[in-house]
């Protein structure tokens, strides 16, 4: 029994797909990178003003790619959703509909400014333009009810990962095994890290390390999918 085999009619889409998996991964580890030249962005409200005053460059480069990972995550799902489609349409569209819609909150939510990262550029250079203690405080409330207004439910997050989660159940024939039990683990841990962000701790740095070794791999696997799914035209009769 031969098993399901991708649409290669949407090979354009799945090499995009597989480049933006990659440019995923390399926009996760911009920001890592970045903590050598700066040290992680404190919580507390004042303190985090201040912090963003003092490394600018550094906390707005790391906006830029915690914000723009949505792009290419995007066009992931939507590429991973249609090479599924063999196996499970419904599977490959509800898993679909979540990644896409994930990305879409997070881009909604990130890009504005009354977001976290850009609500808080903005209460930041009112904070230094500040003359005085009062209106000081009242900015650094504001800004203390935007981290915890926006950590409450990270829903954006929660859908990623159920995405992950949804596609990896039928992705065995397309992408094999041991991806689609990455993907499994990856998902189910990503959906209760995002929702218990708080209390999750280490788990939600294992999640944080296995989202972009799942990025990698699929795309990976995307950008090979004519070489192992393409059949060789059959020589003509002699």
């Amino acid at each position: 029994m031969t098993s399901p085999e991708p649409d290669l009619t949407w090979q354009p889409l799945y090499r995009i797909g597989g480049i933006a998996a990659m440019a995923f991964v390399v926009m996760v580890f911009i920001p890592l990178t970045l903590l050598v030249a700066a040290p992680v962005p404190p919580t507390d409200g004042r303190a985090l003003l201040e912090y963003i005053a003092t490394h600018r460059i550094v906390y707005l480069t790391q906006l830029v790619c915690f914000v723009g990972l949505a792009i290419p995550a995007l066009v992931v799902f939507a590429a991973v959703a249609v090479a599924l489609a063999g196996v499970s349409k419904g599977v490959a569209a509800i898993g679909g509909l979540f990644g896409v819609g994930s990305e879409v909150v997070a881009l909604a939510v990130g890009s504005s400014p009354q977001s976290l990262h850009g609500g808080l550029v903005l209460l930041s250079d009112a904070y230094l333009a500040a003359g005085s203690d009062a209106e000081r405080t009242g900015l650094v409330a504001s800004a203390q009810a935007l981290v915890a207004a926006t950590n409450a439910m990270p829903w954006a997050g929660v859908l990623t990962a159920l995405a992950i989660l949804v596609l990896s159940l039928s992705a065995r024939p397309v992408f094999g095994g041991t991806l689609a039990a990455v993907g499994l683990a990856t998902g189910a841990l990503g959906v209760l890290s995002e929702a218990f962000r708080p209390i999750t701790g280490a788990g939600y740095l294992l999640y944080g390390l296995l989202l972009p070794l799942w990025f990698g791999w699929i795309g990976w696997k995307l950008l090979r999918l004519r070489q192992h799914h393409e059949s060789p035209s059959p020589s003509p009769a002699s």
